[in-house]
């Protein structure tokens, strides 16, 4: 029998053994991805880190939609970003401090954590030759092989006592920014034939500048202030989110912080988690080409019910950067890099783009609640604006997800320490129902 034959074979075998009736999860109570009736999710954990709030609970039972809020420690996100604008200085390094000890830092410690972080930044020699020579084209598979390799030059790697926990915090951390950077020059050499760069991280720079230097050297100042912005949004979500929780669970185990971070990575790579704002970045540059008159409302109305009804664009019923699991009536997020990215527009005179985006978030919203007519409150996600804020930077969709990563390395690593430090913590094991009858065994000969 050909080997290609039974790849097929099974595969078709596939079709059957993987079918489950949609009946069973209601007969067993089965909270399929972990989610409730009503679209909560499933409290299967407690945590003082990230807590993000889009409804409230009405007396009685059902949900009450309310304006979205995220909260790092307890701080609301809108405060911590409004004062780094206001103060014209970067904030993402701030946060970090925030989120792995639980408080704010004063000016001299803020200080001394940003020369850490700058100090830590550079790579091992055999790292850096190591991303030259690997093969591949996508940054987040590179990222997660090179944090594997991190495990082989640390010399405690499976302490997990608390003073290791927190130097492999801000190890990575530091060197998150060094290992995209250089991987996406190694690939733009490699695969584009363009020259290759490896500029090592400057001192005196914030991780957003230091990034932006490696990678494409000159940069504005409000290109750097954005980009840090972004870092802050997207640095902690709670625990509930698919990458996170991938880093409890496997954190929950004992393993090592390298092992436990590349799942994460893995995680976030999905088009469903972090690949998002590709999906939205796509969509956009298609109605650009689609939408004739970019300030028609009718016209934008019209492709957009197409859309929901499956009949436009990848004919998924989707509207890519509308929706969130949690958020209903705003997403602070979206709202906060909305106030940045209309700066960098008028920077990059790119206005007219920016003023049919928002036209575009505005007439979704309500093309969603029409066409769909479930009820349901919808609002843009952070990653509607983030696609068209990094293409204005002027970085590449190769390192749209990895940029991500390279945030929430911060809100991974405070979920790990939380992990394996609270008294209550037991290895995470969740139950599933087996529906399949008991089969009896036929002996080979008799088959």
């Amino acid at each position: 029998m050909k080997k290609e034959y039974i790849i097929y074979k099974l595969s078709e075998e596939m079709k059957s053994c993987t079918k489950i009736d949609n009946e069973l999860f209601q007969k067993y109570d089965v909270k399929r991805g972990l989610r409730n009736e009503d679209g909560t999710g499933v409290l299967v954990g407690l945590t003082k880190i990230g807590n993000v709030v889009g409804y409230e609970r009405i007396p009685g039972g059902g949900l009450q939609p309310i304006p979205g809020k995220l909260f790092y420690r307890g701080y609301d996100v809108e405060d911590l970003v409004h004062s780094t604008i206001k103060e014209k200085r970067f904030g993402f390094e701030e946060v970090a401090f925030l989120l792995l000890s639980g408080r704010l830092p004063d000016k001299e410690e803020l200080a001394g954590f940003l020369e850490l972080l700058n100090d830590n930044m550079p790579l091992e020699q055999k790292t850096k030759m190591n991303i030259l020579e690997l093969e591949g084209s996508d940054i987040m598979n590179i990222l997660a092989r090179s944090v594997l390799e991190l495990y082989t030059f640390d010399s405690k790697p499976d302490d997990n006592s608390r003073d290791n926990l927190m130097r492999q915090s801000i190890e990575l951390i530091s060197k998150f920014p060094t290992i995209i950077a250089y991987a996406y020059n190694m690939l733009r050499h490699a695969t584009f034939g363009r020259s290759l760069h490896i500029r090592h991280p400057q001192e005196n720079l914030s991780i957003a500048e230091n990034f932006l230097f490696m990678l494409k050297k000159d940069y504005t100042e409000l290109e750097a202030r954005t980009l840090d912005l972004l870092l802050v949004l997207q640095a902690e979500h709670g625990g509930g989110n698919n990458s996170t929780f991938t880093v409890r669970v496997t954190s929950s185990t004992g393993t090592d912080t390298y092992s436990a971070i590349a799942a994460g990575i893995g995680s976030l790579k999905g088009p469903l988690h972090g690949g998002a704002n590709l999906q939205v970045i796509d969509m956009v540059h298609h109605l650009k080409e689609k939408i004739k008159d970019w300030t028609n409302v009718d016209e934008i109305d019209t492709y957009f019910t197409r859309m929901l009804n499956k009949e436009a664009y990848d004919k998924t019923g989707l509207i890519y950067g509308i929706g969130h699991a949690v958020y209903t009536i705003s997403d602070p997020r979206a709202l906060l890099l909305k106030e940045l990215a209309r700066d960098l527009a008028k920077e990059k005179g790119r206005d007219k783009e920016f003023a049919f985006l928002e036209l575009l978030e505005d007439r979704a919203i309500t093309m969603f609640a029409k066409v769909k007519n479930n009820g349901k409150t919808v609002s843009s996600n952070v990653d509607f604006y983030s696609g068209f804020v990094y293409e204005m930077i002027g970085l590449p969709q190769e390192i749209y997800t990895p940029l991500f990563a390279m945030a929430r390395i911060v809100g991974w690593c405070a979920h790990r320490n939380e992990e394996l430090n609270f008294d209550g913590k037991r290895i995470i094991r969740p139950a599933y129902k087996n529906v399949l009858d008991v089969a009896e065994y036929v002996p080979l000969k008799k088959r």
